[in-house]
């Protein structure tokens, strides 16, 4: 996607105050603070669309409604993959666009790369908000997914950042745009940590074709990610470990037909264990109920150690790996992610679980897919 002008070295975020039930459209901005280090210094290296005196002594006297913009934004972007496109009258023909590996100075450019990325990818754009953020200066939050469907086992690729657009007071239109990646410190075109990270997303993971509980990717870092998860039901039972099966085969029989009603339910994956004490050793084996079954249309247990439970989902953070999934593994994954959550001011809670997606008979261990993943207190993209 990608570039953002330099408004004579000067880049302000605003303190803003909602208007109306809708605060991402009705905004009243105040003044403006500087964008933090990293991005002011991508911003700077990129030709300014004009050169504007901007600062708490000028005031710029273009009539650019930004708002409307922002609004304008909020409706064509959602459209960035679709048969409908994005509305290339919104850009200068000059439009300046950079990611970490892409580089296009035109709006014929910007376009072909995003048909590009439709005949290659399957791709997912959701735009989670966008803000003024400066004089001429719009900011996008967004994730990106991806399948790449030539290759055998359609590898998943996900993308977050912000985007950063800036505005020509003359021409009111779009003149540069400005990708930057979550998953990355070195943004600046060409970045080749940005073409590893690419690569590194297209190792082979085995995820069976069966219903997995649903979430949405808001932020992925280069140590993890943040979900949100949907509500889901389990069947569950007391387990011995987090790497361990004690347990399964009762929670497999139930969904198997061993119930009240003898229903036979259909198989989902992951495999949940959770641990949710600090020392993990207060364990449960999980098995997920398809997502069209309710609490109260469920046949009961025939076994009183078997339990049915609404988990209310919410923010959890998840790290993926491959290999064995042993005792010592879970917990190294689980140490190293909670680490990076108190690094980056995640308020992390106790326990985790651990997430198995493969049948460990009939999978090498080099392509199972694995998660360890721990939910979150709160989180935020503002």
């Amino acid at each position: 996607m990608a570039t953002a002008a330099q408004l004579s070295g000067h880049f302000h975020r605003p303190i803003i105050t909602a208007a109306g039930s809708d605060h991402r459209r009705h905004v009243t901005t105040t003044h403006y603070l500087p964008l933090p280090r990293r991005q002011r210094n991508l911003t700077s290296r990129l030709r300014p669309c004009m050169s504007l005196q901007v600062g708490n002594e000028t005031t710029p006297t273009s009539t650019v409604d930004m708002e409307q913009l922002v609004g304008f934004l909020y409706k064509d972007l959602p459209h960035l993959f679709d048969d409908q496109g994005i509305d290339p009258k919104a850009y200068d023909e000059r439009v300046k666009f950079r990611d970490p590996i892409t580089k296009h100075d035109t709006i014929s450019g910007y376009l072909f790369n995003i048909s590009l990325l439709k005949n290659l990818f399957t791709p997912d754009f959701q735009l989670h908000w966008a803000k003024q953020t400066g004089p001429y200066e719009i900011t996008t939050r967004w994730t990106m997914v991806m399948k790449f469907s030539l290759l055998p086992w359609k590898p998943e690729l996900v993308f977050t950042g912000l985007s950063i657009m800036a505005v020509n007071p003359e021409t009111k239109k779009f003149c540069s745009h400005l990708d930057l990646w979550d998953s990355v410190s070195n943004n600046d075109y060409f970045s080749f940590e940005g073409l590893v990270d690419v690569f590194k997303q297209l190792r082979v993971y085995k995820t069976p074709d069966l219903e997995t509980p649903k979430y949405q990717i808001l932020k992925r870092t280069a140590n993890y990610e943040v979900r949100k998860y949907e509500p889901f039901i389990v069947v569950e039972t007391n387990g011995d470990k987090l790497s361990g099966s004690s347990g399964f085969n009762n929670v497999a029989g139930y969904i198997f037909g061993k119930n009240a009603t003898m229903e036979k339910i259909p198989m989902t994956t992951p495999v949940f264990t959770q641990a949710t004490d600090p020392e993990l050793s207060a364990v449960s084996v999980q098995i997920v109920i398809p997502s069209g079954k309710d609490l109260s249309s469920l046949p009961m247990p025939n076994e009183e150690k078997i339990n049915l439970k609404k988990l209310e989902g919410g923010f959890a953070a998840a790290v993926k790996f491959s290999g064995k999934p042993t005792e010592d593994v879970v917990r190294a994954k689980e140490n190293e992610l909670r680490k990076s959550l108190s690094k980056d001011g995640l308020k992390a809670k106790t326990g985790c679980m651990l997430a198995r997606y493969n049948d460990p008979g009939r999978t090498w261990n080099f392509i199972m897919r694995n998660e360890v993943i721990i939910w979150l207190e709160e989180f935020s993209l503002d």
